[in-house]
C-alpha cells in the first residue's frame, strides 16, 4: 500500500472522529440550553407568584383595618343611639325630630317639554315639601299633586330650598338660572364675603333638607345694592337620573316617642 493511500485513510478516520466529537458537543449544548430555559421559566414563575402573594397579604391587611374601623363606628353609633333612647323619656319638650330617607324610581316626565319635572314611584298624601337627593347631593324637592309625588328637580323655577355658602355660612335660597344648566343662590346679605370657588351646602333651615348636603360651587357673583346673588355649578346631574332618594323630616310627638320606646 502506498504512503499516499495510507495518508488518505488516516485523514478520513480523523475527520470522522472529529465530526462525531462535534455532534456530541452540539448535543451537550442543547441539553444545557434546555436546562437554562427551564431554570429561567421557573425563576420568573416563582417571582410572579411571590409578588401576587405579597399583594394579597397587603389587600387583606387593608380590608382588615377598614373592617375594624367600621366596627368601631358601629359601636359608637349603637352607644349614642342607646343614650338618646334613655334621654327621650326625660326630655320636657313636646316634640322631637325624626328623619327618614327612602329610595324611589322615576316613573315618567310630567310634561314632555320640561325634563325638570318628573313623577316618582313614591306615596305622597300630605302637602309637606320633601328633599330629593342624588347620591350625596341635593337634587330638588318633592311636592304633592293630586295625591302623586311630583319632583321639581334642580333647574326648575319652583325648586327652591335654603342653603349656606362658604365657611361663613352665608344664607341664601336656591333658584333656577336662565340657562337651566346652573343654579342661582338669591337673597344673600351683602355684608357676607362670598368668593368664587366657595362650596354651597343645604342649611336645613327650611326643614326640606338636613344641614350639610352638598349642592355645588360658586362660579360667579352678582352684587346689588343691598343683596347679592351667586351663580352655582351644581354637583347633581339630575337630568341623567332614573332614581333618587327622598328625605323626609317630621316632628314626632312626645306620645309617639313613648310608644316607640315601649316597642323597642
Amino acid at each position: 500500500m502506498s504512503k499516499f493511500l495510507l495518508l488518505l485513510i488516516f485523514i478520513s478516520i480523523s475527520l470522522g472522529y472529529l465530526f462525531k466529537i462535534d455532534l456530541l458537543i452540539v448535543n451537550k449544548f442543547n441539553v444545557f440550553n434546555n436546562i437554562k430555559d427551564v431554570y429561567i421559566e421557573t425563576s420568573v414563575s416563582i417571582q410572579e407568584n411571590t409578588k401576587k402573594y405579597f399583594n394579597h397579604i397587603s389587600q387583606i391587611e387593608t380590608l382588615r383595618k377598614e373592617n375594624d374601623e367600621l366596627k368601631s363606628y358601629k359601636l359608637k353609633y349603637i352607644n349614642v343611639k342607646n343614650r338618646l333612647n334613655l334621654l327621650f323619656p326625660k326630655i320636657n319638650m313636646p316634640d322631637s325630630i325624626t328623619e327618614d330617607i327612602k329610595f324611589t324610581r322615576v316613573l315618567s316626565y310630567v310634561n314632555f317639554d320640561d325634563f325638570t319635572k318628573v313623577w316618582l314611584d313614591f306615596e305622597k298624601k300630605d302637602n309637606s315639601i320633601l328633599g330629593v337627593i342624588s347620591k350625596e347631593y341635593a337634587a330638588g324637592i318633592v311636592v304633592n299633586q293630586d295625591g302623586k309625588a311630583k319632583a321639581l328637580l334642580n333647574g326648575n323655577e319652583k325648586s327652591n330650598y335654603a342653603i349656606f355658602i362658604g365657611d361663613k355660612k352665608a344664607p341664601g335660597i336656591i333658584h333656577a338660572s336662565k340657562d337651566k344648566q346652573h343654579l342661582v343662590a338669591k337673597f344673600i346679605p351683602i355684608w357676607f364675603d362670598i368668593k368664587i370657588g366657595d362650596e354651597v351646602i343645604t342649611s336645613g333651615m327650611d326643614n326640606i333638607f338636613f344641614e350639610g348636603l352638598k349642592v355645588g360651587k360658586v362660579i360667579s357673583i352678582q352684587k346689588k345694592q343691598d343683596i347679592q346673588d351667586a351663580i352655582i355649578e351644581p354637583y347633581a346631574q339630575v337630568l341623567k337620573q332614573s332614581s333618587f332618594f327622598i328625605y323626609k323630616k317630621t316632628l314626632k310627638t312626645k306620645n309617639d316617642n313613648k310608644k316607640s320606646i315601649e316597642k323597642n
